[in-house]
């Protein structure tokens, strides 16, 4: 179980969190599946959430073949350069990067 507490209204409820995995019963201690856990929302947190968010990728009408997992690598590009650039806020550094086109294809390596 997990407590939540809501912002906005400030009310504290209870989840009940269910985890599947191929362990036997017993194999993993509870901080064992709470790093689990935690991983797994690191994870969404920092790549899936910035495509949901920034790139409405859930809204895109590509479905073709294999265009829908192109993109996604594109993004998923556009994510990691930016990252390892230090950038914390992917939107405001796409933005910048919108205003200067040698700023991406430096990223890239590919200006001097």
């Amino acid at each position: 179980m997990r407590w939540r507490g809501d912002r906005s209204s400030g009310k504290l409820t209870i989840e009940r969190v269910y985890l599947i995995t191929s362990l036997p019963p017993g194999a993993a201690t509870g901080a064992q599946l709470a790093s689990w856990i935690r991983g797994h929302w690191g994870i969404e947190n920092l790549l899936h959430r910035v495509r949901d968010r920034t790139f409405r990728e859930d809204d895109s009408k590509i479905c073709t073949a294999q265009l829908p997992g192109t993109m996604a690598s594109l993004r998923n590009l556009a994510i990691g350069l930016h990252r390892q650039d230090c950038q914390k806020n992917i939107a405001a550094a796409l933005r910048r990067a919108a205003r200067d086109y040698r700023r991406p294809l430096a990223l890239l390596g590919l200006t001097g």
